[in-house]
């Protein structure tokens, strides 16, 4: 964990010039943002043509962050880029350390700590120290560069530095002492612990940052071939959703009359009661189709010499990725090993509670109580109790509910009742044909209506295509077509829901209750997870990847399995695609699934679906040796509600000869 004193100084010194910190704001100007396109009128505010009026408020010079404040105010040109600069620089300039006799130092002072000992006080600067840059081989100075540029328009960020200003009127805060008293204060008041968690969950979901020097796409995709496919892929997806909205003379988006308006807010939460016509419309694609464009993948750079054989020619996956073999899979998942305590196997009704049980409820109430997110992610690499599973996923997720978090989503289901879209009709069917006939999940039939199509305007969920292979679809206000200034993206939120797409929301609705955090978690779920197993990357938690894995693990360990189903054209990656694409939701029994969650959870990896996958087929091995068709071999796997998610995986990874 990065020093927290290293990082306050760190924040402080790239702070806004204005004396004005970034923080929530319900509209927000797309034209003025790093991104390119305009948002469709979504929650914070109507997109606005560049030079126009900004619905918003005054750009806060060189931010590269939205716009805030009064409305009408003119939207300036995007401010120019500044160079990044690094730590080496920042505490080389000379120190500020007298002030005239007499005068209070000024509330914008900011601490810059060199060592763990040693401090000097600066005023606070508008802007990165000049001539100041990172050094380009330095990965960790281009990591806390990151991290300190999204912090500082964090609502965090404010809230640190108030909490910081707040502390000086306090009687124990000394002036000779005065960077050790403010460290101290917000350590002793959990801000620490909260700097600490966020720097954390950045961490996690961002990739290592690139060479200065690399192009922006090699962030989202370092493989050229895979970007081209994900874009050709998108192509016959935007396709098919004009083609929907031809064939039925509908738009994309319109304004819902006022009477629509009143009547979709009354029932807001009994949406499930609602029976609207859907049979025209059919789910855009669905994942057997997607499958079929993973098989044609092929890297045009690789050509096999090798003659045709047995081992390179069984999978469906022909892409040379590099993939884990067991006994790296072992070392990644040691805490899964067979002599390690596990919930999902050890709290089972034959061991007794106070062998394993009790003691690891007492450790996740302790990591509660410390409020740590690392300590929260190492825990449930063992499981969660399910008392606890609630808190120890918003913990690990760094999801606090905050007023702002409510409000935020408040906005979202305003404009959910003004705007028709029509995905939202691709909402209704997907719920209807998966979630709504699920034994598990019917009964939470508004809970999805109503965080999906919140979800589908969220403009937040943008910021995910920086590090995705994905890119936004694009759409153009009606007679403006080809124009750029006229460039929306379609949904605002850049997700077309597929078939199946709604059972990644199902399962999280067994754990929280309140509409607004379960959609906060569900959307941290998804730009940390979700996302990759509906794109082509060539990420390891990428279902590319993921492909090959079980394709490779079936092939080392099982080949006869392998060979016989391949020969009997039921090739094993056609009945275990489905699963993955779904994280197993709506396959597994629900508190099977919530224990696999878990573990996705604690290793920060998709891995571990690949790996059931393969436990699955292990598991059902004599059964499918008989079978003589595609269609046997599904009605073997057709029932994967009584399986036991643990000992699969333990069976599979560490009693398996290699």
């Amino acid at each position: 964990m990065l020093p927290f004193s290293f990082l306050v100084g760190y924040i402080g010194q790239n702070h806004l010039g204005n004396g004005s910190s970034v923080g929530f704001s319900p509209e927000l100007c797309l034209n003025c943002s790093p991104r390119a396109g305009r948002s469709l009128p979504g929650p914070r505010g109507e997109a606005a043509a560049p030079g126009a009026a900004c619905p918003a408020a005054p750009h806060e010079q060189g931010t590269g962050y939205p716009c805030w404040g009064a409305r009408g105010a003119q939207c300036p040109p995007p401010p120019p880029k500044k160079k990044p600069f690094g730590a080496s620089e920042l505490f080389s300039q000379e120190p500020f350390s007298t002030r005239p006799p007499g005068r209070r130092p000024p509330r914008s002072l900011r601490c810059l700590v060199t060592s763990p000992r040693a401090a000097v006080w600066r005023p606070k600067r508008s802007g990165p120290v000049p001539g100041a840059m990172l050094d380009p081989d330095s990965g960790l100075s281009l990591t806390i560069a990151r991290i300190v540029r999204r912090l500082q328009g964090s609502s965090l960020h404010s809230q640190l530095e108030r909490q910081a200003r707040v502390s000086l009127h306090k009687p124990e805060i000394k002036l000779e002492s005065l960077k050790e008293d403010i460290k101290d204060f917000l350590k002793t008041s959990g801000w620490e612990k909260k700097l600490q968690n966020a720097v954390y969950s950045e961490l996690n979901v961002f990739p290592s940052p690139c060479h200065p020097a690399a192009p922006p796409e090699h962030m989202k995709e370092p493989l050229a071939y895979m970007r081209k496919a994900q874009g050709s892929w998108e192509k016959r997806i935007l396709k098919s959703l004009n083609s929907m909205c031809t064939e039925l003379s509908i738009p994309l988006a319109q304004k819902r009359p006022a009477s629509e308006q009143k009547e979709l807010l009354n029932k807001w939460n009994e949406m499930g009661t609602d029976e609207p016509d859907l049979s025209l419309f059919r789910p855009v694609y669905a994942p057997k189709d997607f499958l079929e464009v993973l098989m044609n993948l092929r890297n045009p750079n690789y050509e096999n010499g090798e003659q045709p054989s047995f081992r390179n020619h069984l999978g469906l996956i022909q892409v040379p990725l590099k993939v884990k073999d067991i006994p790296e899979l072992k070392e990644d998942f040691s805490e899964l090993g067979l002599n390690t305590g596990q919930l999902g196997i050890d709290d089972s009704a034959q061991v007794p509670p106070e062998f394993f049980e009790n003691e690891h409820v007492r450790v996740g109430q302790k990591v509660l109580a410390e409020q740590d997110s690392a300590a929260a992610q190492q825990y449930v690499r063992q499981g969660c109790p399910t008392a606890l599973r609630a808190d120890l996923w918003a913990l690990i997720l760094n999801i606090s509910n905050q007023p702002e978090d409510i409000l935020y989503y408040e906005q979202l289901k305003s404009n959910v009742i003004q705007y028709d879209l029509l995905v939202d009709s691709l909402i209704y069917k997907d719920v209807k044909l998966t979630a709504s006939n699920d034994d598990y999940y019917f009964v939470f039939e508004d809970y999805l209506y109503q965080v999906l199509l919140c979800f589908s305007r969220d403009t937040s969920v943008l910021e995910h295509f920086t590090y995705s292979s994905a890119t936004p679809p694009k759409s153009y206000i009606r007679g403006k077509l080809g124009i750029e200034e006229y460039a929306v993206f379609y949904p605002p939120n850049g997700v077309i829901p597929f078939h199946g797409f709604s059972m990644y929301v199902a399962p999280l609705c067994f754990l929280y209750h309140e509409p607004s955090k379960l959609y906060q978690i569900f959307r941290e779920m998804y730009v940390r997870f979700f996302f990759r197993l509906h794109s082509i990357s060539s990420h390891p938690s990428g279902i590319v990847s993921l492909c090959l894995l079980f394709e490779t693990l079936l092939q080392t360990h099982l080949p006869q399995l392998f060979y016989h189903l391949r020969e009997i054209g039921a090739q094993p990656l056609r009945i275990s695609f489905k699963w993955m694409v779904r994280a197993f939701s709506g396959y597994l029994a629900t508190d099977q699934l919530l224990l696999l969650w878990d573990r996705i959870l604690g290793y920060n990896s998709l891995e571990i679906l690949a790996v059931l996958a393969a436990a699955v087929f292990a598991f059902r091995a004599v059964n499918l040796m008989e079978v003589t068709s595609l269609a046997a071999a599904e009605a073997v796997l057709a029932d994967l509600s009584t399986l036991k998610v643990m000992p699969l995986l333990q069976i599979f990874l560490f009693a398996t000869v290699t």
